[in-house]
């Protein structure tokens, strides 16, 4: 038997409901394939802020350093915004991935073949399926970077620095072939190296990099081109290493192909075992508490958990088959609802999870 320690940062909104049905997937995976996950939950976001007045406590900090990997479910609502940037829940994740060293951010993209319908291309441009995974990096660009105002003859300027070292490119492209190297091998680099002289340090860099990987296939695409290719041929990229603030946008972008923000996981990874999973969505306060949010995103995060951090390959794969085939059952939670389909709650949908495993 196998034992994992988690930390569970459930936070705020419809987090701790869709965060309960995580656990109870993760724990009958457990059991079917032996292995012990033991949780220790920790506040983190809003709820951190009522209970500490603060977004992010050391506790919670030093709970997820300790642990085997990080769990987290959503952070933000209506209640906290008219707190100043520094105090917002937001803080929370930001203060986590830098704590914890992650500078990996991967959002996968998929459309399953049951929710076709719900993607806002046309049927021709979908056809062969979208199956994508953006790497974006996480702790660099001009987010990080170097920024202020000065007075100028034109009036008061700001800047923002993108900046970008070789070995923060060489780490996130190091990610990105990896994982490349288990999926279609294939991987597709985003900069502006014609106009950007940190896209050139980091087109020269990826370049160094793939001497490693000569079983990988590597393209290049300026990031205008990308996000048009996106549209028009997504079924022909299979994994995507980009900077923060490209990465950003494609991923968002990205993600509108699947149909439902709802059903989309990501993972922060450093260069441990240790990361931090999550759904893409929000906390949706106008929902939380009424049965109606859709778990899915977050028991697909519960499932890269098990692959990228714990190695286990088959236990992931028998979660994400298990919502296949939901889905294919006709199952639906009301934010990918269609005529002709089941509608279930929150606690429904998983439970009709667990029962395919």
């Amino acid at each position: 038997m196998s034992n994992f320690n988690i930390a569970v940062v459930a936070g705020d909104g419809i987090g701790p409901e869709v965060m309960e049905q995580n656990i109870n997937v993760l724990n009958k995976i457990g059991q079917k394939f032996g292995h012990s996950f033991k949780y220790e939950s920790v506040l983190g976001g809003g709820c951190a802020i009522d209970a500490y007045g603060e977004p992010l406590p050391q506790h919670t900090i030093d709970v997820c350093k300790a642990s085997d990997s990080v769990l987290l479910g959503a952070v933000g609502g209506w209640k906290w915004d008219t707190l100043p940037g520094d105090k917002r829940p937001e803080r929370a994740l930001l203060g986590l991935r830098g704590a914890l060293g992650l500078f990996a951010n991967l959002r996968p993209a998929t459309l399953h073949e049951a929710l076709k319908d719900a993607c806002p291309l046309k049927p021709e441009f979908v056809e062969n399926g979208v199956d994508i995974m953006v790497v974006r990096e996480l702790t660099g660009g001009m987010y990080f970077g170097e920024k202020g105002r000065k007075q100028t003859d034109m009036g008061e300027a700001a800047y923002d620095v993108e900046q970008y070292s070789v070995k923060e490119v060489e780490r996130i492209t190091r990610t990105a072939f990896e994982i490349a190297r288990k999926r279609k091998k294939h991987l597709t680099n985003v900069d502006k190296q014609n106009v950007l002289e940190s896209s050139r340090l980091w087109r020269s860099t990826v370049l160094e990099v793939a001497k490693d990987y000569p079983d990988v296939e590597l393209d290049h695409l300026y990031v205008d081109n990308a996000s048009m290719q996106l549209i028009m041929r997504p079924s022909t990229f299979d994994v995507i290493v980009t900077g923060n603030i490209f990465g950003d946008i494609l991923s968002d972008e990205a993600s509108q192909l699947t149909g439902s923000i709802g059903m989309l996981p990501s993972a922060s990874l450093g260069e441990g075992s240790l990361g931090m999973y999550e759904p893409v969505h929000g906390s949706a306060p106008d929902i939380a508490g009424k049965n109606l949010a859709n778990p899915i995103a977050t028991i697909l995060s519960g499932a890269m958990m098990l692959k990228y951090s714990f190695g286990l390959q088959e236990e992931a794969k028998t979660i994400e088959d298990a919502v296949a085939k939901v889905l294919n059952a006709g199952y639906r939670t009301g934010d990918i609802m269609s005529e002709g389909m089941k509608k279930l709650g929150c606690k429904e949908m998983a439970e009709a999870i667990l029962a395919e495993i």
